[in-house]
């Protein structure tokens, strides 16, 4: 089906996204809690659009709203402007010091020393990191806590003894509000930390044993340990090329 985004045609599967549908065509539409690996679940709000259909218009969130006939979307009217100019104040009170967060603000015209410093955060509660947990099936991490005292945490506070050290949740934060440090074949995340395993060829550390005994776990099958993904990727392709002469 056919849906215009700020005046250009655009094909549309019925059901898919608006957000999906923009970044296909090129169309830029900030967004903060969804990603390539999780789709968004409208909770940060900045990826409000104008859609006009039969003859409406009204603000929706382009994460989660579905296409289901012909359409006219306006991604930066004065309208939408606006709003996401107003989640972003919210957004900075919580999180001023944040670098992406400021850069994010600059671009519509904010600076947040002028904002009033309410906490001194760098999660946005996007709630990205706990689905990304939740998804891989270690659930070590859950949003506790209510208004001001929100956050994302383990129980308790304590190292999770569930938490496969995979970083997952670190990998997906917009704000780089987790932090996963590195340090002589470590890895610290929440709190616990995990030896890495070394490749044998390349020499990096690359994954905690918990992680690789996890998935083994999951998928019902063994896994190269010797190797880290981008080796085993080049390894395959030198096989390929020595079977094939090429």
């Amino acid at each position: 089906m056919r849906i215009i985004i700020d005046g250009r045609n655009c094909e549309a599967e019925p059901g898919e996204y608006i957000l999906t549908v923009a970044k296909r065509n090129g169309i830029d539409i900030p967004t903060l809690c969804s990603s390539d690996a999780l789709p968004g679940i409208g909770s940060c709000r900045i990826c409000v659009v104008e859609l006009i259909e039969r003859n409406k218009t009204r603000v929706v969130a382009s994460c989660i709203y579905p296409i289901t006939h012909e359409a006219e979307v306006i991604t930066n009217s004065q309208r939408i402007i606006g709003i996401r100019k107003t989640i972003m104040k919210l957004l900075l009170s919580r999180a001023p010091e944040n670098e992406h967060l400021s850069n994010f603000a600059k671009a519509y015209g904010l600076w947040p020393s002028e904002l009033l410093n309410i906490q001194e955060e760098e999660c946005i509660l996007c709630g990205l990191c706990t689905r990304a947990c939740e998804e891989l099936g270690a659930n070590a991490i859950s949003t506790v806590g209510r208004g001001t005292d929100k956050k994302v945490s383990t129980p308790y506070d304590e190292p999770s003894a569930v938490c496969i050290g995979c970083g997952s949740c670190a990998e997906v934060c917009p704000t780089k509000a987790i932090k996963a440090e590195e340090l002589n074949g470590t890895r610290t995340i929440w709190g616990k930390t995990f030896e890495l395993l070394r490749c044998k060829r390349c020499g990096k550390h690359y994954a905690p044993r918990e992680y690789i005994d996890f998935m083994e776990k999951k998928l019902g099958e063994k896994s190269e340990v010797d190797y880290c993904s981008s080796c085993k990727k080049v390894m395959q392709a030198e096989k390929f090329r020595d079977i094939y002469r090429i």
